[in-house]
């Protein structure tokens, strides 16, 4: 037995795409030539992983442009106005608004696979948006004709199709990107929106079976953009019983950048479902300084004595790259930090006799 270890999914795009991307917004290139910049930064992202030993490789969401929006780019049925994502230093992400339905996703996660196998043989995993996260794009005053109850039923079934690929795909995992989840504890103290969040996402994890929500997994954290966070200021102990209640088989959780890490593994180690894998952050990506593998052993060695071992594995705290103009970490650090998380859970699982 060793300990698994993975990303969390995006990468600082290399300077050839951000260029590219520039361009291609400006109208300098076409949607061809910047599918080769992409192309180009994907084989190059699953090369490197698989260099320094990564058993599962992702892509780095090198094709997407954020992790968050990317079903919907380029549909016609948004609008500017949406939802505003705070940040602790000051800069906002702002959702678009649906403006008619039916709600369609116009990209799946099944076309990044896709192009990722295509350059590895290597194990694969797939970041999706939960679809939580998208039910943020219903106005809060309703669209003619289209209430929001068929729109939930059509962002349930557009969920579906989307995991249901990546599994069909040959996807190694499937991880559900739920960053708004401690968020939500900020705008609603009182849980309910978490509740409703938890709801809709168990809605759509109850249409797979018990083999196939093993190989899906949730990722939470404080949010990781720009070098800054939008609700570490949220105490884990309210967010993460609730959390735990979720229908899947792996539990990503962003623990490096915690004040208290101990603190929270208790919690993890309370109500963490029966069965299931919790993958702890050991390298914070908010962080520019690269951690030894010996701190990142230690870390493992911490969590080892909450957690048994066979279900622990490790992860990065956040992707390092979420959005896509977000540059605030090299893509050299990336990797090195990917590099110690590697190593460092490999000393762990040796000190432990595995």
């Amino acid at each position: 037995m060793t300990i698994p270890t993975e990303a969390i999914g995006s990468l600082p795009r290399p300077r050839t795409l951000l260029n590219a991307l520039t361009d291609h917004a400006a109208g300098r290139i076409d949607d061809a030539e910047l599918a080769k910049h992409q192309e180009a930064a994907t084989a190059d992202t699953l090369a490197r992983l698989a260099e320094l030993g990564s058993p599962v490789l992702v892509d780095g969401e090198q094709a997407k442009p954020s992790f968050l929006t990317y079903p919907v780019a380029g549909l016609d049925s948004l609008a500017p106005g949406g939802a505003i994502i705070p940040f602790a230093d000051g800069h906002t992400r702002e959702l678009p608004v649906l403006t008619a339905g039916p709600f369609r996703y116009r990209v799946r996660a099944a076309e990044y696979l896709r192009e990722a196998r295509r350059h590895t043989r290597l194990p694969v995993k797939q970041a999706v948006i939960a679809p939580s996260a998208l039910s943020l794009l219903y106005p809060a005053d309703g669209i003619d004709g289209y209430p929001r109850e068929d729109f939930l039923r059509d962002l349930a079934d557009e969920a579906e199709a989307d995991i249901r690929g990546c599994l069909e795909g040959g996807a190694h995992a499937v991880q559900l990107d739920f960053t708004e989840a401690r968020l939500s504890l900020k705008l609603d103290p009182s849980g309910g929106l978490l509740e409703d969040f938890v709801a809709l996402n168990n809605r759509v994890l109850s249409r797979f079976t018990e083999a196939e929500r093993a190989r899906i997994g949730v990722h939470t954290c404080p949010g990781g953009d720009q070098d800054s966070t939008h609700s570490l200021d949220v105490d884990y102990a309210e967010l993460l019983p609730t959390l735990f209640r979720l229908e899947v088989g792996n539990f990503y959780v962003q623990l490096a950048g915690e004040a208290d890490p101990e603190r929270v593994l208790g919690v993890i180690a309370a109500h963490l479902r029966p069965g299931a894998r919790v993958f702890v952050g050991v390298t914070d990506p908010i962080d520019p300084r690269v951690e030894t593998p010996e701190e990142v052993r230690d870390r493992v060695l911490t969590a080892a004595r909450h957690l048994p071992v066979d279900r622990l594995g490790t992860c990065d705290d956040c992707g390092f790259a979420p959005f896509a103009d977000d540059t605030s970490t090299s893509r050299e650090i990336a990797f090195a930090k990917i590099d110690a998380r590697i190593k460092g859970t490999a000393l762990a699982a040796e000190a432990l006799g595995l």
